[in-house]
């Protein structure tokens, strides 16, 4: 099973030449080999993309970015989320060969408590920094691929380990949205419902399009299901849905998490989706949140929620900053508005040209 997505490139214009991946040396040809036929992605991810940005253009210059997180309680009683923004190349080091900047970003919702989704914000990033090469490590899509999929393989690992060693022993649990930024390429990696959405604009209309980088991890679908049926769990399914179906076992929401040990010998596995998206000058910012706060915004509702309470016309850097952190907390508040009763995280990662 292919574990790696790649969203699609920018189109070019004849005689325009794309700018080569992070790390490795010019190429007029496809990236690592692979021709456009063989580069799979999400339906989802590919709906207003191919053939509508023509005019699109992959960056030459290294963006600058900037990360505004709101986190709201909701009607919870305590806030299980948590998140982690770290610049890796400074708190860790050079890393990578020919990586000049590499970020961080992280959004975790908790469930059962908070301490899977505390311990994956203070550790993830930290294995992920121990399974990457230093130096030349050959492919760097290939290289940070394996990274991300060893470290949450470890994460969870030891997690579970701490957890079964306490008395009661642990039962929490969490999903993971996760953004690692090499230069000027997005690598996604997800597990559960959290999301991660791109603002990319046409130049032309001024409209947004919503490029999705994650995929949901719910226990409905079929793949999911059937491998939850196959190591011996159920799901229920039923119309109209009643409480409890729909999850593993009746009680959980979501197929693949980090922590969970009742329900790993269930199916429920750690294993992320990954994805890898190179950034254009067209491109406004990343949104990633949990999905408290998509029970009341729909993904295009969330962007256009941000674009209106920014802009960017003649706005000095400065005013730009603040203009994103008050749409982030906006944002974040707007959707406890709603009746959001879950908890609200919601993290900008603003794009700078």
């Amino acid at each position: 099973m292919e574990l790696y997505d790649e969203l699609p490139e920018p189109p070019r214009a004849p005689g325009e030449h794309t700018a080569a991946p992070p790390g490795s040396p010019p190429d007029p040809g496809p990236l690592n080999g692979n021709s456009r036929g063989k580069r799979r992605a999400e339906a989802s991810d590919l709906d207003g993309c191919e053939g509508t940005h023509q005019e699109k253009k992959v960056c030459k210059g290294i963006l600058s970015l900037k990360a505004h997180v709101a986190e709201r309680r909701g009607e919870r009683e305590e806030l299980q989320d948590a998140h982690t923004v770290c610049d890796l190349s400074e708190e860790r080091g050079p890393v990578l060969a020919n990586i000049s900047r590499l970020s961080y970003y992280a959004v975790f919702d908790g469930h059962g408590g908070s301490r899977a989704a505390r311990y994956a914000a203070h550790n993830l990033h930290l294995n992920l920094v121990k399974k990457l090469p230093r130096g030349d490590g050959g492919s760097v899509d290939k290289t940070i691929k394996k990274s991300l999929l060893e470290a949450f393989r470890h994460t969870d690992e030891e997690f579970l380990k701490q957890a079964a060693s306490q008395k009661p022993s642990w039962k929490d649990g969490t999903t993971a949205i996760c953004v690692l930024v090499a230069d000027n390429v997005l690598y996604i990696a997800n597990l559960g419902d959290s999301k991660a959405l791109l603002c990319r604009m046409n130049e032309e209309t001024q409209k947004p399009t919503v490029l999705s980088l994650s995929k949901e991890h719910n226990p409905t679908q079929y793949e999911e299901r059937m491998r939850i049926q196959r190591a011996g769990g159920n799901v229920r399914v039923e119309e109209p849905l009643a409480l409890g179906d729909g999850r593993v076992l009746g009680v959980l929401e979501v197929s693949r998490s980090l922590g969970d040990g009742q329900y790993k010998r269930c199916g429920v596995i750690s294993i992320p989706d990954v994805k890898r998206c190179p950034l254009t000058d067209s491109d406004r910012f990343v949104l990633l949140a949990c999905d408290g706060l998509f029970k009341a915004f729909s993904a295009d509702e969330a962007v256009n929620f941000i674009l209106s309470h920014v802009q960017d016309e003649g706005s000095e850097s400065e005013d730009m900053d603040a203009q994103y952190e008050s749409a982030c907390h906006r944002l974040a508040n707007e959707a406890v508005r709603r009746g959001a009763a879950d908890n609200v995280t919601v993290l900008v990662v603003q794009i700078m040209h």
